[in-house]
């Protein structure tokens, strides 16, 4: 006759554990599936060009395709650029510098794949200078030899120096300074003009403190139109996540697609979708300009070229090392 011996304690605990855990596994599938879903952390700079995130966070268009998303807030795109380079982050929303993300591609080759931009130009409004609403200044010409802020970060810096320079306003003196400043600086007198980006520009309009000189200036004097389509953010995948994840990226992507659609379809209920993410909120949220955006699939050689000359200033100006041929950037699909 045998005798049956006591299972320890200790023992007994994790056959208990284990089977609970099993039945855990068995009654609730859709955990288990859920885990094995990868989470897409996305780095984004608080501007209205980000639209198209926001409104598909809130609107649970990246829910609806089975994908838990992360948005991350940096306060500016080199710093997401930074964040993508050490693996904090899987990709850039819209509004995140072109030029920034480029010089990522440089520091690592094949480190990301963009998907869709947000072009502007005279139309489209996003980069303008400003002046003092009652300043005498009329044009960028009569900026030669006065002091001018840019936006932080080495696109804004580059660009702007640039186009003064195109436009005859040499020995301009161009310092950095955060945009949420540029209004605040203007009124002080601390500066003559800034290079800025919406909504900086409606802000001091609607408190009557500043006016626009000139709009959509990159596409001007830049790539030499002024409504050829500066493509001067963008959101981006990372390669690694492409390549780990090809079935999220896709379901991604055309959860984010539906964001641009909303934004192009019904701009005034996309707009709610700012207050949260960006500091623009109240009665601005319905005056700041919007920008356009274009999906990977919606490119043609002439977007590519004014891509590519954008990219070649860089070059140019020795911030890149090397050319960045922009084609082998783009998301295929």
């Amino acid at each position: 006759m045998s005798i049956s011996r006591p299972i320890p304690s200790q023992t007994r605990r994790r056959v208990l554990q284990a089977g609970a855990a099993g039945i855990a596994a068995l009654a609730a599938p859709s955990v288990v599936l859920a885990q094995a879903t990868p989470k897409t952390r996305i780095g984004y700079w608080p501007v209205a060009a980000g639209l198209p995130f926001f409104a598909a966070i809130d609107r649970g268009y990246f829910k609806e395709a089975g994908l838990e998303v992360e948005p991350l807030k940096f306060a500016g795109a080199q710093q997401v650029m930074e964040a993508m380079l050490s693996g904090r982050c899987d990709g850039s929303s819209n509004g995140t510098g072109s030029a920034n993300l480029a010089i990522g591609e440089i520091a690592q080759p094949g480190l990301f794949k963009i998907f869709c931009t947000n072009p502007s130009n005279a139309r489209f409004v996003l980069d303008e200078f400003i002046v003092a609403k009652d300043s005498p200044i009329q044009t960028l010409a009569e900026l030669k030899g006065k002091k001018v802020a840019s936006g932080p970060g080495i696109q804004n810096m580059t660009l702007c120096k640039t186009m003064l320079e195109r436009a005859g306003a040499t020995g301009a003196t161009v310092s950095e300074l955060p945009i949420g400043q540029h209004v605040a600086a203007l009124v002080a007198g601390q500066v003559d003009a800034c290079y800025t980006l919406e909504p900086t520009g409606t802000v001091g309009r609607m408190n009557g403190t500043t006016r626009v000189i000139e709009a959509g200036v990159v596409a001007k004097y830049i790539l030499g139109d002024p409504m050829a389509p500066w493509h001067g953010g963008a959101a981006s995948l990372t390669t690694e996540f492409i390549r780990k994840n090809p079935e999220a990226t896709k379901k991604f992507i055309a959860a984010y697609a539906r964001g641009v659609e909303l934004v192009r379809t019904r701009p005034d209920d996309a707009r709610q979708h700012m207050k949260g993410y960006t500091a623009i909120e109240g009665a601005l949220t319905a005056e700041v300009p919007l920008a356009s955006y274009m999906l990977y699939n919606e490119f043609k050689p002439s977007d590519v070229a004014y891509f590519q000359k954008f990219y070649d200033l860089f070059t140019e100006k020795g911030i890149f090392e090397k050319k960045v041929p922009v084609e082998g950037l783009l998301y295929k699909g």
